[in-house]
């Protein structure tokens, strides 16, 4: 060991870091192909992560056998870690070395992509290599099965097992929800249906309701349930008990017979019918709406195209974690280029389907430590099985898309923005011009949101032009939205001068925090839109559109 330490440290030591930054090979996959970039690094940065290295690695190798400090991470916080020095000595390479490989990925002196795309790499390969991932490494794992005499072993192969024939790994015990009796039970119906979605009505909990009704589109990659989880969670519930009579699309998960259906399907026959039916029933002129996340965008598209034809039946809308411009579209960008685009669209550009699994995936392994590694050691390794967790068995039900749809976003929003470029993007037959559409519109943002970083969700206040009001809220794309007032937890922050700098950092320095939900602002908000209260209906529906399934309905219970 001594004798590969030294050799280890000599080596990086020796290491000519000035011709070292004067070009490495092009790495593959990270350019386009034979004409990628070299890749470069700042010799200033290569030389002080030398010393560091050198210092740290100096430092753990004269502790010997003695159980080193573990800096704090989650992944080696049980006790066994601290009890068995060699287990413990293994993490702390790892940690140093993880460390080391993370800032030569900082180092490198590329464009933007380049190194987001390296940085990328380099987590992914990091967060698999960590001991803990590893029954012959992991202490904690391995004093588990000493306890249990082999039993949480036994259990971690039965999980692996359940694991492979269900196509996923398990984020929490599945067994313990059903759709429709402890996940999406708000009452209601289903008043309308075609190919792609049902239109659930919910049955109004106040004697009066406000006359414009409130038309919810959640974003079709998921089920619409993320809204309206359990009653004390239930963002639907909600809205219904502040008097609104709501209305839900409940997206279709597609299968092959729907792989044919393009971006402009879902604008005219989804969104845009979705608005018509709730006016029809209500008898309302205008309605407000909400989109949330890739809802939000098609919402938004949808009233764009209907201003392009000189209809407005949207009074105001609120948009979720939604992205309009696509230039900060955070770690997402890694994937984007004309070559995977070009290869998406030939592979599902003309038909096909888009697996909800490899969408899931996807979004998984933007947080490797949080969303897949932590499940692999906690079901595999030490044979538990994952609390119930209702917003973790709505992320493992996942959609498929049909490839047209999905082939059309990815080259018009994150390739080449062209929503918020007036007259560039042709939907249903109309030029998008989003300076057409000049209704009150309420922003929200998460401040950690990895999906739709807080600077995109904020982008948004820079190409609508009606009144806005815009809040952040705290923590991610999911748990920071669905945040009810009930439970007291994180906060909110609202700039009181109503001013939309350019830049979303120079917002948020301006802003006060508030502790709690931002749902009560946001209703608030609704409120002074809505117009004035009239006598709740005693019924579902109106004339032709008529109850036909109790919610949530049919669609919703198809699995990808």
């Amino acid at each position: 060991m001594t004798e590969g330490w030294s050799k280890a440290v000599q080596s990086f030591q020796g290491l000519d870091l000035t011709a070292a930054g004067a070009g490495l090979p092009a790495m593959p996959g990270l350019g386009a192909g034979a004409n990628s970039p070299e890749i470069h690094f700042a010799p200033g940065k290569l030389k002080s992560l030398q010393e560091q290295y050198t210092k740290d690695a100096v430092e753990l190798f004269s502790e010997g056998l003695k159980a080193p400090t573990l800096s704090g991470d989650r992944r080696f916080a049980n006790v066994a870690w601290e009890h068995n020095p060699m287990a413990a000595y293994s993490a702390a390479v790892y940690l140093l070395n993880a460390r080391t490989l993370m800032g030569l990925a900082d180092a490198v002196e590329a464009d933007p992509k380049t190194v987001n795309r390296i940085r990328f790499a380099v987590e992914q390969w990091v967060a698999a290599a960590s001991p803990s991932n590893f029954l012959a490494l992991n202490a904690e794992a391995q004093k588990k099965a000493i306890e249990t005499k082999g039993e949480s072993i036994a259990r971690g192969v039965q999980n692996l097992v359940h694991d492979i024939q269900q196509g996923h790994v398990s984020m929490t015990d599945e067994s313990l929800f059903e759709v429709g009796k402890n996940v999406a039970t708000t009452e209601g119906a289903v008043v309308f249906e075609n190919d792609l979605f049902q239109l659930i009505e919910y049955k109004p909990l106040t004697a009066k309701v406000y006359e414009k009704p409130f038309l919810l589109v959640p974003p079709c990659i998921n089920k619409f349930y993320i809204l309206d989880l359990q009653p004390d969670n239930s963002l639907v519930r909600y809205a219904v008990a502040q008097g609104h009579r709501t209305f839900v699309v409940s997206w279709r998960n597609p299968d092959a017979s729907l792989g044919h259906k393009t971006w402009d399907n879902y604008i005219e026959d989804a969104v845009i019918k979705a608005i018509h039916v709730t006016r029809e029933i209500s008898g309302s002129d205008t309605i407000n709406a909400l989109g949330f996340c890739v809802g939000g965008t098609m919402l938004t598209t949808a009233l764009a195209v209907l201003a392009a034809r000189g209809e407005k039946p949207v009074a105001s809308a609120t948009l979720l974690t939604t992205l309009l411009d696509f230039t900060d579209t955070g770690i997402l960008d890694v994937f984007i280029d004309e070559s995977f685009v070009k290869f998406r669209e030939a592979e599902l550009g003309g038909g096909g389907l888009m697996k909800g699994g490899d969408l899931a995936s996807t979004f998984s392994f933007l947080r490797p430590n949080d969303l897949v590694w932590n499940y692999v050691v906690g079901n595999y390794l030490k044979g538990e099985t994952p609390p119930p967790f209702d917003l973790l068995y709505w992320n493992s039900d996942s959609t498929n898309l049909p490839g047209p749809y999905y082939a059309w976003y990815l080259r018009n929003t994150y390739l080449e923005n062209r929503l918020v470029k007036p007259g560039q993007a042709t939907v249903c037959g109309e030029k998008i011009d989003l300076g057409l559409l000049d209704l009150p519109v309420y922003i929200y943002g998460s401040r950690e949101d990895h999906i739709v970083p807080i600077g995109g969700a904020y982008a948004s206040t820079q190409v609508l032009p009606g009144k806005k009001r815009f809040v952040m809220g705290a923590s991610g794309h999911i748990a920071g939205v669905i945040n009810p007032p009930t439970k007291n937890k994180r906060s909110h922050w609202i700039r009181a001068d109503g001013k939309f700098p350019k830049a979303a950092q120079t917002w948020i320095d301006g802003a006060t925090e508030h502790p709690g939900s931002w749902w009560t602002d946001w209703s608030d908000w609704l409120k002074g839109h809505a117009g004035k209260q009239i006598a709740a209906p005693k019924t579902y529906g109106k004339g032709k559109y008529k109850a036909s399934l109790p919610a949530p309905g049919s669609y919703v219970l198809t699995r990808a």
